[in-house]
């Protein structure tokens, strides 16, 4: 049983040096998630509310997992370093619900990302025709235009029909030079087309987001996949600790 004990050290030491690895990568994908939760939370948020027809907490839902994937990183190398089968295995099974959970939700949004274009064209729209330049969704659709240089859904003509354009004339987030471009102007029929962008919205929008959902896509299912290899090794050093205390009693 001695000869049994020193060939399985190296081994054990081997595994325990992959997995303490591993949990300091978990805990780098942990911090890109909480990352990437704070990016689409301030960067994303105006996009977001328009495509959402409800509140969305997908931001906090990223940051949420984020933190709670660092705390746990940090446990997989204590659980490493002090060899407990019980923690090992504690680590495993985290490790294979987050798996689950990154899996289900990357599917869920490969399959659904068609509706997107869908939903977000529809909301718009609905934002550009009731615009008030004050409630949450009209300063969205200001903070869209002004960051992508847009105007309207298809092009500026969506104005015309707002409850906005009658009284108002154009938003100031239309403008395509912000120095050249006033409230008077705006109003005036003859002129104010000419002092705005005349591409729309929708198309820019909806090829930024795709853009972007396909970085996140391509993060989230390399971080479920990874999961696979954590939960492997500790499984394997779990059982082998074990196996090699009881060979010791």
């Amino acid at each position: 049983m001695a000869l049994g004990r020193m060939e399985t050290k190296p081994v054990i030491t081997f595994l325990k040096t992959l997995l303490i690895v591993y949990s300091f990568v978990f805990w780098i994908t942990g911090a890109i998630l909480l990352a990437v939760g704070l990016w689409g939370k301030f960067m994303l948020g105006p996009y977001i509310s328009l495509i959402a027809e409800n509140t969305t907490n997908a931001p906090y839902v990223l940051i949420g997992t984020g933190t709670i994937i660092i705390v746990f990183g940090l446990f997989g190398c204590f659980a490493t370093c002090r060899g407990s089968p019980w923690m090992l295995k504690l680590y495993a099974m985290f490790l294979s619900l987050v798996f689950l959970a990154e899996l289900v939700a990357g599917i869920s949004g490969f399959v659904f990302r068609h509706e997107i274009k869908g939903t977000f064209l529809r909301t718009y729209t609905d934002a550009v025709l009731n615009y008030d330049s004050e409630d949450e969704k009209s300063l969205a659709v200001d903070n869209v235009q002004s960051s992508l240089h847009c105007c309207g859904v298809y092009n500026y003509t969506s104005w015309l029909g707002s409850v906005y354009y009658p009284a108002n004339g154009f938003p100031t987030s239309c403008c395509s030079n912000p120095s050249d471009c006033n409230p008077k102007d705006l109003r005036n029929t003859t002129i104010n087309y000419t002092k705005i962008n005349q591409q729309g919205c929708y198309e820019l929008v909806t090829s930024f987001l795709e853009t972007n959902m396909a970085i996140v896509a391509g993060v989230t299912f390399g971080i479920a996949f990874s999961q696979l290899i954590g939960m492997l090794l500790a499984c394997c050093l779990s059982r082998i600790i074990t196996a090699n205390q009881y060979e010791m009693v």
